[in-house]
């Protein structure tokens, strides 16, 4: 039995389940809520709340903003023959970070896996051939994962694309095999960026 009370042991299980917050991280964090200032806890769930209802995803890119389309579509000063794919909207926040990069960004919203019922439908695949037809775009970067997953998407996407006059590269990888973006840091990803490869020669 724990010697914990149920609201605490209650919290520290919905803590557990953010991602990368281990039992032993919630349960710090979980009695460190508990004894602090109730104005300083009520602000956090306020701004928890708020982030919650404001927060959408992009109608063009499908990246998180407040207002659609998000800041990065709307700037005319960003490169619109260069269109990133990426698999997460937390993704784009990875290579932003870079610096390097001045195109425009396409979230996919996951990777090909059938063995996850995840087939290339489920994708937002649709929309970015649509952008294809609609905007100047010249290069399509694929941005995805070095796993067998991210492999196997890369390799559709770019014969799915492939069409006279659209470049397909893939970025270069300085980072471990099966790893994703948020594990790399700005120089990995901006020199992974600056040695992409053409995929469809």
């Amino acid at each position: 039995m724990s010697a914990l009370p149920n609201a605490i042991t209650d919290l520290i299980s919905a803590l557990n389940r953010l991602p990368g917050v281990g039992p032993r991280s919630a349960e710090r964090i979980a009695l460190h809520l508990v004894q602090t200032d109730s104005t300083a806890v009520k602000q956090l769930a306020d701004a928890i709340l708020l982030a919650r209802e404001r927060i959408q995803f992009c109608a063009t890119c499908g990246a998180l903003t407040e207002e659609s389309p998000c800041p990065i579509c709307a700037d005319s000063r960003r490169d619109g023959s260069l269109l990133c794919l990426v698999e997460r909207a937390v993704d784009i926040l990875s290579i932003e970070r870079s610096g390097t990069f001045r195109g425009k960004f396409h979230v996919l919203g996951g990777k090909i896996s059938p063995l996850d019922g995840i087939e290339p439908e489920d994708l937002r695949i649709a929309e970015l051939e649509k952008r294809l037809t609609q905007e100047p775009v010249k290069e399509v970067i694929i941005a995805l994962s070095t796993d067998v997953e991210g492999d196997a998407t890369s390799a559709y996407l770019a014969k799915r694309l492939a069409r006279r006059g659209l470049k397909i590269s893939r970025i270069a990888y300085g980072l471990p095999a099966g790893s994703g973006l948020e594990y790399a840091d700005e120089l990995t990803l901006s020199r992974a960026l600056e040695g992409r490869r053409e995929m469809n020669q």
